[in-house]
């Protein structure tokens, strides 16, 4: 005796598949099936072979698929549609590689060993947690496809740092790639940080990797900048400089470089105001007025932070939020760019993951300095991927993020998100990402995401795992009252 098929399927092209089903199977958006041709679910019936026959011009056999939509048709009946994702060899291992139509064919609720073959097939191993409605199988991820640019968004209180905090655990310990965290909330400080005593693989192996965390100020691991190599054009973006409107000004800024280059920074200002040049004059007191030597992003002869990038540590942090200064993060910013950019041609890969990456990728904000920053991280985004450096962008506001940096992502991470304007943009712009999966994200949970693009085997809805290190930037707790007594 056998159970009867909870819908039927047809599929014209061997990619995408249709079908029906009576009200209240648990068929959902998202969801895992397996598929049998027609001809194979008839000798399945019969106790034939259930891999064998043929309908419709199909090679029969079991299929995996993925439903990504699904609505009423009738009153006790539901239509649906789907994508195929890979037929079942013999041996029970799946073959991405080869779909094939079919007439018709019986669909069922795909099982919990069915979904892990889903993940073995494309090799995925970086474990973010569990797949949600099928948490016995472990949601991971492809640890090769961060080869490409990834954007990770979700409002306030979805989780959104936490989970990313994650997945910054997982690539360490999955991969041998650098990475450099721009954090201007203190959020990655204790990533060497491990929650509980070494016990784990992943434990001991996040415990050997070489974190560095770099802060303002201090005699060690301080974050700074030197002045002196950032080309022209930043310099001139640090001082407000037009070469044109301030043309003066400007000239006498690339006449610096030689005049100066030796130099204490203090002693700049002095010279400049001793030069009986009108024009350095005024750079003098325009330095003056903006009280750069005041700053204590300069290196004045200590390493810098791109010192350390040269030594390749497995992750650097870069605590940006404890200047006196507003524009000092800016300037760290662009060194680290700026550096990152002239050197491409070396083709040695990193991560660059950019946390609030709407204060450094604002549309909006034209600021000398904010604009130079904003304009590498477009280039990156846009050339950066074939010599080896990719962007990892996280933030709350995907409307505040510049959209040639969005469109070039090819990973989509979403958390809980209730603007439907940054919903129907996100739809706009990710494709990939079937919209009856993102009208969930306004519900989620906190820690539940939908994961799509070329990072995952097919798009799912995952709840995260909980991390191996300490959080750095967690909401400050509410005092309760103690009860009365």
């Amino acid at each position: 005796m056998t159970t009867a098929p909870e819908g039927v399927a047809t599929s014209l092209d061997g990619r995408q598949f249709r079908f029906r089903s009576p009200v209240g199977t648990p068929f959902v958006p998202g969801g895992f099936v397996t598929l049998r041709d027609g001809a194979s679910a008839d000798a399945t019936s019969r106790g034939g072979d259930a891999a064998g026959g043929s309908t419709g011009g199909s090679t029969g056999g079991e299929q995996l698929g993925q439903v990504d939509d699904l609505d009423f048709d009738g009153d006790d009946t539901l239509a649906g549609t789907g994508k195929l994702l890979g037929e079942r060899r013999p041996d029970g291992s799946l073959d991405t590689g080869s779909t094939h139509p079919f007439a018709w064919a019986s669909v069922d609720t795909a099982d919990d060993d069915a979904v892990e073959l889903v993940f073995r097939a494309a090799k995925a191993t970086l474990d973010i947690g569990s797949l949600i409605g099928v948490a016995d199988v472990r949601a991971r991820l492809l640890a090769h496809r961060f080869n490409r640019h990834t954007f990770w968004c979700g409002q306030s209180g979805s989780g959104k740092t936490y989970a990313l905090g994650v997945l910054l655990e997982q690539l360490l310990v999955d991969t041998a790639l650098p990475m450099v965290i721009f954090d201007p909330n203190g959020d990655f400080v204790r990533l060497r940080e491990l929650r509980t005593a070494v016990d784990t693989d992943d434990e001991r192996e996040l415990a050997r990797k070489d974190i560095r965390v770099l802060r303002p100020g201090g005699a060690e691991n301080a974050l700074l900048a030197r002045f002196i190599d950032f080309p022209m054009r930043s310099k001139a973006a640090v001082l407000r400089l037009d070469p044109i409107d301030d043309r003066a000004e400007y000239n006498a800024l690339v006449h610096l470089d030689v005049k100066t280059e030796a130099q204490r920074p203090e002693g700049i200002v002095p010279a400049l105001l001793a030069s009986n040049d009108p024009a350095a004059e005024e750079l003098g007191r325009r330095i003056e007025n903006l009280r750069l030597i005041d700053w204590d992003v300069w290196a004045e002869g200590r390493d810098a932070v791109t010192d350390v990038l040269d030594e390749r540590p497995d992750a650097t942090v870069l605590d940006l939020g404890g200047f006196a200064y507003p524009d000092e993060h800016l300037v760290i910013a662009l060194a680290v760019l700026d550096d990152l950019w002239a050197k491409r041609e070396s083709r040695r890969p990193l991560l660059i993951v950019i946390d609030e990456a709407h204060n450094l990728c604002s549309p909006d904000d034209d600021r000398p300095l904010q604009r130079a920053v904003r304009e590498r991280i477009i280039q990156i985004a846009a050339e950066g991927r074939k010599f080896g450096l990719w962007l990892l962008l996280s933030t709350q506001r995907p409307s505040k993020v510049h959209p040639n940096i969005i469109s070039q992502c090819d990973n989509l991470a979403l958390m809980r998100m209730s603007s439907p304007l940054d919903l129907e943009e996100l739809g706009t712009i990710f494709g990939f990402a079937p919209p009856s999966l993102l009208a969930h994200a306004p519900g989620f949970r906190q820690g539940e995401a939908l994961l799509a693009g070329g990072f995952v085997p097919a798009p799912m809805l995952v709840k995260v795992r909980d991390r191996l290190t300490e959080e750095g930037g967690a909401d400050v707790r509410v005092p309760l009252r103690s009860p009365a007594r």
